[in-house]
C-alpha cells in the first residue's frame, strides 16, 4: 500500500479508537424538531434542541450532530441549538454537487435565514471549523459570535502527517470507504443516511474531493467582524502555531492588555490541556470555555 494510503488508514484508526467513547457518554437529547431545510438548492438536515439565543453547531468530518453528545446537553441549557448534518455526512448525505468550503457556508447562511432568525452564533469544529470561518468571511451578516474549534484557516496548519492522510483519502476515496467499513464512521452513517450503506462510496467521494485540497485564506481572515474565540487542543492535529496566527491575524494578542482590560480587543483564544483533535468536540474542558463567551464576555 502506497504510504499516503497507510497514513489516511492511520488516522482513520486513531479516530476508530476515540469515537467508541461516545457510546458511553450521556444518551443524545432529543430534539424538539428536526427536518430537512431547502437550502442553496439542496436539503439540509437539522435538529432543534433548548429554548434561547440561536447557536448553529457543525461537526467535523465523518461525523454528524450526533458527535456532540457529550457537551450537548451543557451547550443547550439556556440557549437554542441547531445541529447540522453537513453534504455527504449523517442525515443529509451525498447531494451530487461538488463539495466546497463555499457552497456548505451558503448552505449554513440559508438555514439560518430558513429558520426565521437574522443571526445566530455558529459554532464549528475541525471540517465545520473550516465551514464556519467560510460563513463568516463570506457572510458576516448572519453571524452574531463565532467558536472555531481545532479549525484550520489553511491547508498547511495541518501537521504533515495530517496533510498526507487527508491527500491519501483524496488520491483514493474508494480504497478509503471499503476500508472504513465496520469502523465507528461507517456504522453511524449507515444507521441515519439517505440510503444507508448504498449511499456510503458517494458519500467519501464527496468528501474526499474537499479534503485533500490546497487553501490559505489568510488574506480574508483580518476582514472577519463577528467576536471570535479559537480553541484548540495542545496535542491537536491543527498546529498550535497555526491556531495563534489565526489569533493574531484577528488582532488578538497584539499588546499587553492593560490592568483595565482596555488593550483587549473582542476576539479570545484558549488551549485546552491534554486534548487532542480526537478529543476536542467532546471534551468537558470545551463548554466552560465557549459558553461564557456566547454569553457575551465584556467588550472593550
Amino acid at each position: 500500500m502506497h504510504r499516503r494510503h497507510l497514513l489516511a488508514a492511520a488516522i482513520l484508526a486513531t479516530l476508530a479508537t476515540t469515537l467508541p467513547s461516545l457510546a458511553e457518554s450521556p444518551a443524545m437529547l432529543t430534539p424538539s424538531t428536526s427536518g430537512l431545510a431547502p437550502v442553496n438548492g439542496v436539503n439540509i438536515h437539522y435538529e432543534v434542541y433548548g429554548e434561547g439565543k440561536p447557536l448553529i453547531l457543525i461537526h467535523g468530518g465523518f461525523g454528524s450532530v450526533g458527535m456532540f453528545a457529550p457537551i450537548l446537553p451543557a451547550l443547550a441549557q439556556g440557549r437554542q441549538v441547531i445541529g447540522v448534518d453537513l453534504q455527504a455526512h449523517g442525515r443529509t448525505g451525498p447531494l451530487g454537487r461538488p463539495m466546497t468550503f463555499p457552497a456548505m457556508a451558503t448552505d449554513i447562511a440559508e438555514l439560518i435565514r430558513f429558520l426565521g432568525f437574522e443571526t445566530a452564533d455558529v459554532m464549528g469544529y475541525s471540517l465545520g471549523g473550516g465551514v464556519a470561518l467560510r460563513l463568516a468571511i463570506d457572510h458576516p451578516e448572519v453571524i452574531d459570535r463565532l467558536v472555531l474549534v481545532s479549525t484550520a484557516y489553511a491547508f498547511d496548519n495541518w501537521h504533515d502527517y495530517n496533510q498526507q492522510g487527508m491527500r491519501g483519502i483524496a488520491a483514493n476515496p474508494d480504497a478509503t470507504a471499503e476500508g472504513m467499513k465496520g469502523s465507528p464512521m461507517y456504522q453511524g452513517y449507515v444507521a441515519v443516511a439517505p440510503g444507508g450503506a448504498e449511499t456510503w462510496p458517494a458519500a467519501v467521494r464527496e468528501v474526499a474531493a474537499l479534503v485533500g485540497q490546497d487553501f490559505d485564506w489568510s488574506a480574508d481572515v483580518p476582514n472577519i467582524k463577528s467576536p471570535t474565540l479559537i480553541v484548540v487542543g495542545d496535542w491537536d492535529s491543527v498546529r498550535i502555531a497555526k491556531a495563534t496566527n489565526l489569533f493574531e491575524m484577528l488582532g488578538g494578542g497584539a499588546q499587553d492588555g492593560n490592568w483595565d482590560r482596555s488593550g483587549l480587543n473582542q476576539n479570545r483564544f484558549a488551549v485546552l490541556p491534554n486534548t487532542t483533535h480526537y478529543e476536542a468536540f467532546m471534551s468537558p474542558a470545551l463548554p466552560p470555555v465557549v459558553l461564557p463567551f456566547l454569553d457575551g464576555y465584556p467588550r472593550p
